[in-house]
């Protein structure tokens, strides 16, 4: 049974953790309320333009666009989102295996890092990082979503690759996040039939002046507001993960401090006891 000195040194260690986990609660509150707040203004506009562009592509026919198939080359590019801090659950490791447990080629994948932990996990998997940009994900803003978004259409364009993932993690709420894979480019058209029934309007979309100009103008926008949202979602995401992770390491502290103030008290009581004992029997030796 460890010593009361073993057992005061290692509550009091525990209860310095729990002082600095119950900190990391709040700010992490703090920052989701910002955070949160955001990514719910944002969704709308992000929901919007990504109905809107594939439920126009649904009720389009004969298009041919590079934007709406696949290059030639085999290489796929992913934007994966991360944090740069630890300390929040299974946030980060939930990303990387989106591409670790995907169903792509290894070697076909180069990797646009968002975030410094996702950058490090699947550098060590042996994954092809072609750009690192920790920045981004501390304050995310369009211009930044734009950057990537120009970059990443450019070398689309040019064949350098064919096809484009984002990788974030979606905010439902303040408890639920979902990590998800969402397919950029070539873009998709919406299903037209649910649930074995036809949705939406049967009037063929029509385009002016032309159809190669309007989709010139709209998916480089479609494919940027989709990047933002990922980021400013992402973030939302990251602060309420780890305040649910510092929340539940502040109750696991507690409990512990709970059973060694136990622990230290029945060791004190035995200590006391024995004492007694040597007392009481150093007595009777001398009557």
């Amino acid at each position: 049974m460890a010593s009361m000195r073993d057992i005061k040194r290692r509550k009091g260690s525990i209860q310095s953790t729990q002082q600095i986990t119950k900190a990391m609660k709040l700010v992490s509150t703090v920052k989701l309320q910002r955070a949160k707040q955001r990514a719910e203004q944002s969704k709308a506009y992000f929901n919007c333009m990504y109905e809107t562009v594939t439920s126009m592509l649904a009720k389009t026919s004969g298009l041919n666009h590079p934007y709406l198939k696949a290059g030639e080359s085999k290489k796929k590019a992913v934007i994966v989102i991360t944090s740069n801090r630890g300390l929040a659950g299974g946030y980060n490791s939930n990303v990387v295996k989106l591409i670790t447990k995907g169903d792509f080629n290894k070697e076909d994948l180069e990797i646009y890092a968002i975030g410094k932990k996702g950058k490090d996990a699947l550098h060590r998997h042996g994954y092809h990082i072609v750009e690192d940009n920790p920045d981004i994900i501390e304050e995310p803003s369009y211009v930044d979503a734009m950057v990537i978004s120009d970059k990443l259409l450019k070398s689309f364009a040019a064949g350098e690759i064919g096809e484009i993932y984002l990788a974030y993690t979606r905010f439902k709420n303040t408890v639920v996040h979902e990590p998800t894979l969402l397919k950029l480019l070539p873009v998709e058209p919406a299903d037209s039939k649910e649930d074995g029934a036809e949705t939406g309007s049967k009037a063929m979309m029509n385009f002016e002046p032309e159809d190669d100009e309007a989709l010139d103008m709209i998916i480089p926008k479609y494919v940027t507001s989709l990047i933002y949202g990922g980021l400013v979602e992402a973030v939302a995401s990251e602060n309420g993960a780890r305040m649910q992770a510092m929340d539940s390491a502040t109750s696991n502290a507690e409990e512990m401090i709970d059973h060694l103030s136990l622990m230290y008290n029945r060791a004190r009581q035995g200590s006391i006891t024995q004492e007694l004992t040597e007392i009481i029997a150093g007595a009777n030796a001398i009557s």
